[in-house]
């Protein structure tokens, strides 16, 4: 039997494989709320045959945008535009779906990437004053954020937990906390990018405090049936900086709180990183912390077809799979994948005359989540 296609659970969630869709921004939101854009984006990927879909790094507040055009679940506005979308896919798929809470740090007020990506100044049309563990910028000549104070802290800490009250009333399934790719939390983890001389920096345990700190916040705050994740970057690539002896740490902490899983990325947090690009670059990573935890550890990073999926999960090196801009070229990257190592996946009915008739059994009929 494929692993690719074997039952998988991330804490109670139970999954039909172990193909999860990573979260990628769109920058397509209006004063973060999802738009059409989105009902089109994700309804697309619900009909794919993966177990989960990751919703878009999702911002706590209006300033945790990484851009104007970033998703939000900071009002009420925002929780009624995706509630449309929601029932959309609801009505026709039974896909899992995770949200990514996200806050951008110092790398927010940023010109969508198609327009360059550049930050905007706070005092330009568009921008606003960023914040960081302290006040480095990103890029020489940037704004520098405003380091944050104790009060900071903590109404950084009450968007996440409210922002995770109102995806338990979306109905979403589980939550994934960003702490990977340079943004806020991986700023505090970061030595480069953390110079606090408080219980929030010099130790690796201080480094660590805030992030276990919104990730107690966060599970507190969503129900306690589902499960809470954290995505993270196992190392800067950069010499000095976060490695991934100090991800294991900070993984083993996470696990200790109730952490259901971690998703193992890397790098987003120096310009000066050099990353030894190769397919399933990352891989690596996971493995160091599936040996470490007892919770699932989830792959990413040019994993792009079947084989390779599947020969990861049968060295144990990781026990799922995501999949990110390889999905969006060929978003029916599970049917395939399914086809080429003799497993079945669920479509939807009216999909299932497309089954190529050299297999006799590819695609099980998809039921809508709730039938």
């Amino acid at each position: 039997m494929s692993q690719l296609f074997s039952p998988f659970h991330i804490g109670n969630m139970a999954l039909c494989n172990r193909i999860i869709i990573a979260p990628m921004c769109q920058y397509s939101a209006e004063e973060g709320c999802a738009t059409d854009w989105h009902m089109i984006h994700l309804g697309h990927l619900a009909l794919s045959g993966a177990a989960l879909l990751t919703i878009e790094a999702t911002s706590v507040s209006a300033d945790a945008r990484i851009t104007p055009g970033d998703l939000g679940l900071y009002s009420e506005d925002n929780a009624a535009a995706l509630a449309r979308i929601l029932a959309a896919i609801r009505a026709y798929s039974p896909i899992r779906i995770a949200m990514q809470l996200a806050h951008a740090g110092r790398k927010a007020s940023c010109r969508l990437p198609w327009e360059g990506g550049a930050q905007i100044a706070p005092d330009a049309p568009g921008g606003w004053k960023t914040v960081a563990p302290s006040a480095l910028p990103y890029n020489p000549g940037d704004d520098a954020p405003a380091p944050l104070s104790r009060h900071g802290l903590q109404r950084i800490r009450e968007h996440f937990v409210v922002a995770a009250e109102r995806a338990a009333l979306l109905g979403i399934d589980a939550i994934e906390i960003h702490a990977a790719h340079g943004y806020l939390l991986h700023e505090f983890l970061s030595p480069l990018s953390n110079r606090r001389d408080d219980e929030y920096g010099g130790s690796l345990e201080n480094r660590m405090r805030f992030p276990l700190e919104i990730f107690e916040a966060v599970r507190r705050a969503f129900p306690a049936e589902r499960p809470v994740w954290v995505r993270l970057s196992a190392t800067d690539w950069v010499p000095g900086g976060w490695d991934i002896e100090s991800s294991v740490a900070f993984a083993q902490a996470l696990e200790k709180r109730g952490c259901a899983a971690v998703h193992a990325s890397s790098g987003g947090l120096s310009p000066q990183q050099k990353i030894e690009l190769a397919p399933g670059y990352q891989v690596a990573f996971a493995k160091r912390l599936k040996a470490a935890l007892g919770i699932p550890v989830i792959a990413v990073g040019l994993i792009t077809d079947a084989e390779q999926a599947e020969s990861i999960l049968e060295a144990g090196d990781a026990d799922a799979i995501a999949l990110a801009r390889g999905i969006l070229y060929d978003p029916r990257w599970p049917w395939h994948a399914a086809a080429r190592l003799g497993a079945t996946v669920h479509a939807p009915q009216q999909y299932l005359r497309s089954q190529p008739s050299q297999f006799k059994k590819l695609f099980e009929p998809q039921a809508p989540r709730g039938a």
